[in-house]
């Protein structure tokens, strides 16, 4: 009698500490889409089980063949996983993040042993102190996908802990082997930088493509070539003629801006303000630069502080700029690679969760602001600026122009201001609406379960390539099964939390609500709950709650933003208000119950954290 007592007082006590309780006993049979929510955690589990049974050795090595290089290289082979994290922290199985950080261990070990004859780059192993030796932010990010959401579900672990501190300090001039960042004129001294530093000499071709292998490939970075096996070396020659004008390296770069996720997360780590201090400092010298262009976010800065340093006072030139317009050797003909969005984006916006400051994401929307002033009718179609600068194959005047229109009009980023702002004019500036937002704004009901019957499909899809696969490890490059890979995350990050990724990127968690479950002292929705945000507001945000098991009681912690950065107000559920003034509330579901809850919150009030809410 006295244990059982023992653990009802220390239950009790622990749950006091995640904010309010409440008893929900009001019987809601299980809806739709809670049911299918519950069944696509699992099918999105048994399916990671699967691949990872098929792909993955025992050492935790990807079976493939590795290579150096951006077009199918290191940042491809552990991309491969790169929502299981996320998955696992919605509130996927346990064994998701088992499986990760064993296939993240042998990857460090796998691309660890290659060796490279063409590049220095990764001539003694692609990783030094297990982060890459020198590489551009988006490869680097898109490689680290998963493991900079993996402090999600596991803030405690102290190797994770202390590689993301030392990995942030490889831009603070923390490790003397990497002074990859200059105080004075606060940049980052090159697009290419890691674990060695800075690449202060222009690139060759091989540091971008790596050495040749033996074999033949699906080569999937060449839509021509996806339907058919080519051997390397006899196409050697188009891969690297596919980066002869990737070659400018020294400066500062947009893109470098998405690292500060490491200082992000070290500070949500650790607390300590000296991460906070870098990105706000990093990213007020980016706001300035963008201000002295007029409003467009630069594509290099000089090694001498300036605009457009390396490039004559040109801020819109360099890899991957504003006027990247280039000849692709390997398709042979005029590509346009402007990648303006997946640096500044993720940049900006951390700057803005760590100081809830609005100023940073308005840089963001007076960039939009002037590509939509640009667009054009034609045909009556409406067509978007994609460059800006001097368009290849005409004399340039002196005076730079936007150029390459198309329909992509960046909806999805427009999207992401919008849900930072929630101002209602961001809202009409979208052109063209997700149709989970058009949900949220009450327009389409249906959605949830409609969303979900496609997430079971794409599942289903890529379960069957899987199964029809006939390529070997000796046959397969780092991206060949990025096409295959069949965990979906995206609408079960919409529906449960109000969260939204841009165009599939997963960078930081900016979302309504995130779940744990305080019985298994875990991260993500409990065993048999559901969620379903059907509202968000500048300051309120609904979701109805379900337990669809009809026999047991289930309970919940329900958390304000992804790292508890907002703060509720107050929770009104079957008429009755219940004051909170903090970050969390918890609930006891008796079986079969469920609820509607509309809370009254102020978004981006608190320091962003990765610790569960019972030892924040």
């Amino acid at each position: 009698m006295t244990p059982r007592l023992f653990c009802l007082i220390a239950s009790v006590t622990i749950l006091s500490a995640q904010g309010p309780v409440l008893k929900v006993d009001s019987p809601m049979p299980p809806p739709a889409w809670a049911l299918m929510e519950r069944a696509l955690l699992k099918a999105n589990s048994d399916a990671a089980r699967k691949f990872y049974k098929r792909y993955v050795d025992e050492k935790g090595y990807l079976l493939h063949t590795p290579r150096w290089g951006t077009l199918d290289g290191p940042d491809d082979a552990i991309e491969t996983f790169y929502n299981w994290t996320l998955l696992h922290a919605l509130g996927g199985d346990d064994d998701l993040i088992t499986m990760f950080n064993k296939a993240q261990e042998g990857h460090l070990k796998q691309y660890g042993e290659l060796r490279t004859k063409q590049t220095k780059l990764a001539e003694n192993g692609a990783y030094y102190k297990e982060f890459i030796t020198m590489s551009d932010w988006f490869h680097t990010g898109e490689g680290m996908r998963a493991f900079l959401l993996a402090g999600l579900s596991q803030p405690n672990d102290s190797v994770y802990k202390n590689r993301m501190q030392r990995f942030a300090g490889l831009y603070m001039n923390e490790d003397p082997e990497a002074p990859n960042y200059d105080p004075k004129h606060k940049i980052i001294r090159s697009i290419w930088t890691g674990s060695k530093g800075p690449m202060l000499d222009r690139a060759t071709v091989y540091d971008w493509v790596g050495d040749a292998v033996p074999g033949s490939f699906h080569l999937l970075h060449n839509a021509a070539s996806k339907s058919q096996m080519l051997d390397m070396a006899k196409y050697y020659p188009k891969m690297l003629a596919h980066c002869t004008e990737y070659l400018d390296s020294a400066g500062d770069t947009h893109l470098n801006l998405a690292s500060s996720i490491l200082h992000l997360n070290a500070f949500m780590l650790t607390g300590d303000k000296k991460y906070r201090d870098w990105t706000l400092d990093y990213l007020n010298a980016w706001k300035e630069r963008a201000a002295a262009t007029g409003g467009m976010i630069p594509s290099n800065i000089g090694l001498d502080g300036k605009l457009g340093g390396e490039h004559n006072g040109q801020w819109w030139k360099g890899t991957y700029g504003w006027n990247f317009t280039i000849f692709d050797g390997e398709l042979e003909k005029i590509a346009h690679r402007n990648y303006f969005m997946h640096g500044a984006w993720p940049g900006f916006s951390n700057a803005f969760l760590l100081s809830g400051d609005t100023s940073y994401i308005a840089v963001l929307r007076k960039q939009m602001e002037l590509l939509y002033a640009n667009r054009k009718t034609e045909n009556g179609k409406t067509l978007y600026p994609q460059m800006y600068g001097d368009p290849r194959g005409y004399k340039f005047k002196g005076k730079p122009e936007w150029y390459h229109f198309t329909d992509n009009s960046f909806s999805d980023r427009m999207t992401e201001i919008y849900l930072w702002s929630m101002d209602r004019q961001d809202l009409n500036r979208i052109p063209a609406k997700p149709a989970w937002l058009d949900y949220i704004e009450g327009k389409d009901p249906a959605y949830p379960e409609k969303a979900l019957t496609k997430a079971f499909a794409s599942i289903r899809a890529d379960v069957q390539k899987m199964n029809e696969d006939s390529t070997t490890p000796d046959t397969r490059l780092a991206d060949y099964l990025l096409d295959s890979m069949p965990v979906t995350t995206d609408d079960l990050l919409n529906l449960t939390t109000g969260g939204y990724f841009a165009n599939g990127r997963i960078w930081v968690m900016h979302s309504r609500f995130r779940y744990f479950d305080p019985e298994k002292r875990r991260a993500g929705l409990p065993e048999d709950v559901a969620a379903l945000v059907d509202q968000l507001g500048n300051d309120t945000a609904s979701v109805t709650l379900v337990n669809t098991n009809p026999v047991e009681p289930r309970t919940i912690t329900i958390q304000a933003g992804g790292y508890a950065e907002h703060q509720f107000d107050s929770v009104t559920t079957n008429g009755k208000t219940t004051p909170i003034n903090g970050r969390h509330l918890t609930l006891h579901l008796a079986p079969g119950t469920g609820t509607r809850l509309n809370f009254a919150m102020r978004r981006y009030q608190n320091a962003p954290t990765f610790h569960f809410p019972w030892n924040q």
